[in-house]
Formats: structure tokens, sequence, C-alpha cells
């Protein structure tokens, strides 16, 4: 379905229907201008255009008694089911509102206080970047989305800086923090709630000088889970935390051989010596996390 976007003329008749380029070239130079009512007119126009083929869809799928068949017939029932269109659209919390604010996006201009419905997505329109845009280590960022692709996209950037200063493999590093932190969904939190950028699940050791979470956590004792309280490192931003974890495993000669299994870029070697070094209590430790780097290769290479 092709939709042409009102005439200026058409915002002073909101009841009117637009479907020519002159009405198109109008309202452009209206919304270029960040008028809002011109981006909400643009918006009612869309939803009109897509209730008057609905209607008319439906209408095909319907079978003609021939009693009142004919080009008159059509005609008015045409006339009538664009008015039919336009008195649909508009209404509050339907398709135009949605339509309202991706336009207001894309045009770059001032949002327009519309909400969109809960039930009705729409796609986003994504600028252009460089892979530091789309870095999630702003030190205001403290909610970053979940789920492993969501979250693979999200951190790679740092990851892959962190990753060149380094020598620890981008994909390894995101494997682990998908896995300490169930892919954002169970990241550290502080007392008060806010985030302590914590992806590694690293612990505040007698030489940490640096902020720190304290929480409960799973630790498994002579094979056995059990519950403890622990406190974590906290950190200002996420890359902060992937810098410290490759310090971690550079700096200490705990995880010499895991630094040198990382330059070979095998998985498995890579998680067997990181549970050897004592990396973390549970005995699945290093089967979990190869799965978990390798989940996030996949996402990696589905996103390039």
């Amino acid at each position: 379905m092709s939709l042409t976007l009102p005439s200026s003329s058409s915002l002073r008749a909101p009841q009117a229907l637009a479907a020519d380029g002159r009405s198109l070239n109008a309202l452009k130079l209206e919304a270029g201008s960040n008028s809002p009512e011109a981006v909400r007119e643009a918006a009612k126009q869309f939803e009109s255009l897509f209730m008057r083929e609905l209607i008319k869809s439906m209408r095909e799928a319907t079978m003609k008694s021939g009693l009142m068949d004919g080009g008159q017939a059509d005609l008015g029932t045409d006339l009538l089911d664009q008015q039919l269109a336009v008195q649909m659209s508009g209404v509050p919390g339907g398709l135009s509102e949605a339509i309202t604010r991706q336009l207001s996006r894309q045009m770059g201009g001032a949002d327009t206080s519309l909400s969109v419905p809960s039930t009705l997505s729409l796609p986003q329109a994504q600028p252009r970047s460089t892979p530091a845009a789309r870095s999630s280590d702003s030190p205001t960022s403290s909610v970053a989305p979940r789920g492993r692709d969501a979250f693979v996209q999200h951190h790679s950037a740092a990851a892959e800086r962190v990753s060149r200063d380094s020598g620890i493999p981008a994909t390894f590093m995101l494997g682990q923090a998908g896995h300490e932190t169930g892919w954002g969904k169970s990241e550290i939190r502080n007392a008060d709630g806010s985030n302590s950028f914590n992806l590694f699940g690293i612990k505040a050791g007698k030489g940490w000088t640096g902020k720190v979470a304290e929480v409960t956590t799973t630790e498994y004792i002579n094979g056995v889970p059990r519950k403890v309280v622990a406190k974590f490192r906290a950190y200002d931003s996420y890359e902060d935390s992937f810098r410290d974890y490759a310090r971690l495993i550079t700096d200490s000669p705990r995880y010499d051989k895991v630094q040198a299994t990382a330059r070979t870029g095998s998985v498995v070697a890579f998680a067997s010596e990181l549970q050897k070094a004592g990396y973390a209590t549970d005995p699945e430790y290093a089967n979990k996390l190869s799965r978990a780097i390798n989940s996030a290769l996949r996402a990696q290479r589905a996103q390039a």
C-alpha cells in the first residue's frame, strides 16, 4: 500500500483525506519546521489510508448480491468508506499516536508527548553511529537491555575496546558477562536498588578500595549450593567492569594459564582454566561458560 502525506491545507480541514504528490511535498515543508500539528495530521492521514485499505479489502472479500452493483454504487461506497476511515482515525490510544511518535523521531522533531499503546510496537529508526556510540558504558546508563541478542549488541563496543588493550577476545568477555548476569536479567544491585555495573561477579576482597555492593548469592560449599551474603565490586560504568575484569585476568598470576588460553581462541580451554583457577565455585562452571561464550559468538555473527 502506498501512503501519501497530506497537504498543509488538510491541517485546516481534518476530515479530508489527502492522496496526491503535492500534498506530500507541502506537508514535508510543514513537518520540516518541526511542526507538531503537521506530524499529528500526517499520522492521522496514514491511519486513515490504512483504515481505508482495510475496509476495501473487507468489502472485496464479501460476496456481492448483484442487485446494487454498478459504477455509481461503487463510487458511493468508496466515498462512504473514505468518510468512515477518517472518522475511525485519530482515536486516543489508536494507531495514529504510535505513528506520530515514530514520525517525530525520524524527522528529528520535538516529542509530541503522545503515549504509545503497550500492545503496539513500531520499528525504531536506528541512527547511523560508530561502534563507540552504541556502547553501554555511559556513566549515567544504569539499565542494559535484557536477552542474549540485545545484551551482546549493547555491550559489544565496550568489550571490543577492552579486548584490543588486553588481548582477551571480546566474545569470551561477552559470554562470561552474559552467563554471570543471565544476559542482563540478574545484575548485581546496590542496597538502594541502583546498578553496581558489575557484569562478572567479581567480589570485593581485602585489596579492593572502591565501591561495594553487598548482596545474597549462591556459593557451592563442598559441592552443595548455599545462600551466603557477599561483597561485590561496584563501578561507575559497564566499561569499568570490563576493564577491571581484564586487569584481574592479565595482572594476577593466578590466571596466567587463563590469559594464555585466551590468546589461543579456544573456548573450552579458556572456560576450563577459569574453573581450575577457582574463578567460581560451581562445579559445572566451565561447561556453562563454554555454552554462553558460543551463544554470544552466534549472536555476534547474526548481528554482523
